[in-house]
């Protein structure tokens, strides 16, 4: 059956402080010319970065509990393109999220020849159907570049209880850019942007062209940050709670994890002792030092990210690249092998798509 003939026919009633995350919404309509990254606020509101129209949209899925396990999908490549007309190598999966509310997988796709972007679900029984943006409300801001220039990518966007953030390049100098909109999430406003300078430990140099490729918000004593991972692979930590609008704020880079890597998605989890974990999922694209798979994972303990200003940057702790774990409070994730994407379900659960023998599948994994 055609997925065309599976969307729903009526929605349930918004939850009031849902409804007041959006400021002026659309009734529907929502087209995207491309999809870079999607995650989630709360109460079911949907966070869409298209590069193509330099937007970030919010949409009010509706869709907000009861939270229920996602169900295992074998070769979801193939059961999205049959629903979609095609066949699996004319697909595209560009990112994945959990709706923290409701335990749904929500995939942003892409398919050829036409292009077209949409967004799919996953529920607790496995089943995928389309998300119908037709019937949905959702308010878009624009991402601004320059005095003469433009946003080039957008390459990850978050919400931490206040406002949106969003990461991205421009073609200017200081090409690495974060966007900030406050919430409720006004239609047809501008984003606020900060040009960023970041400290990359493996190549011993400040840079302003390279993007944070993933990144979580984060709030440590009385200041709020966005910590991000950039290729080859420091993991930086920005100051944003008083930063205006148009200045440029330099990270501090607080560990290493390896040149040769390219991080893909970013998420942090407490474990069951209580411990504080960021994890960073990654892609090899040198020759492996470690493991199976070019697609791998490590967890860092929040501890490295609130050490003293005397081991950032030059003095930046860094992971051993030979080893399981080391130093103290770095580890690989040894579930992570093979995933080419991951998000976390709750504190003990991730979600992973994982790549075996050419094809994809989704699976729940355990947390260490």
């Amino acid at each position: 059956m055609k997925f065309q003939a599976l969307l729903l026919c009526a929605l349930p009633a918004l939850p009031l402080s849902a409804a007041s995350l959006l400021d002026s919404p659309q009734a529907g309509g929502l087209r995207l010319k491309g999809v870079s990254s999607i995650s989630f606020g709360v109460n079911g509101l949907l966070l869409v970065a298209d590069p193509g129209s330099q937007t970030v949209m919010a949409v009010e899925t509706r869709d907000a509990g009861p939270k229920a396990k996602p169900g295992a999908v074998a070769d979801i490549a193939s059961t999205i393109a049959g629903g979609l007309g095609t066949t699996a190598e004319n697909i595209t999966i560009k990112d994945m999220a959990v709706n923290p509310a409701s335990g749904k997988v929500y995939l942003a796709v892409q398919r050829r020849p036409d292009n077209a972007s949409l967004i799919l679900t996953v529920d607790s029984a496995g089943k995928v159907a389309p998300l119908d943006l037709e019937k949905l409300a959702w308010a878009g801001v624009t991402l601004p570049g320059g005095t003469a220039s433009k946003v080039t990518n957008i390459t990850d966007v978050a919400f931490d209880g206040e406002r949106v953030f969003a990461t991205g390049t421009c073609n200017e100098e200081f090409a690495s850019r974060i966007f900030t909109i406050p919430v409720p999430v006004k239609h047809g406003s501008t984003a606020g942007v900060i040009s960023a300078e970041t400290y990359h430990v493996a190549h011993r140099k400040w840079e302003t062209k390279a993007p944070i490729q993933s990144f979580i918000p984060y709030h440590s004593g009385d200041a709020d940050y966005v910590v991000g991972a950039f290729a080859c692979t420091p993991v930086a930590k920005f100051r944003v709670d008083d930063i205006e609008s148009g200045a440029k704020v330099k990270g501090v880079s607080m560990v290493e994890l390896g040149s040769g890597n390219r991080p893909l998605d970013l998420f942090d989890y407490t474990d069951r002792g209580g411990r504080q974990w960021v994890v960073v999922h990654t892609q090899r694209f040198k020759d492996n030092l470690f493991g199976p798979s070019k697609f791998w994972g490590v967890r860092v303990s929040m501890d490295h990210l609130n050490a003293a200003d005397d081991k950032a940057n030059e003095k930046a702790t860094w992971r051993d690249v030979k080893a399981k774990a080391g130093p103290e409070g770095i580890e690989i994730v040894e579930a992570l092998f093979g995933a080419v994407q991951v998000d976390k379900l709750d504190d003990r659960s991730a979600v992973v798509l994982r790549e075996a023998d050419g094809r994809l599948s989704l699976e729940v994994i355990d947390l260490p």
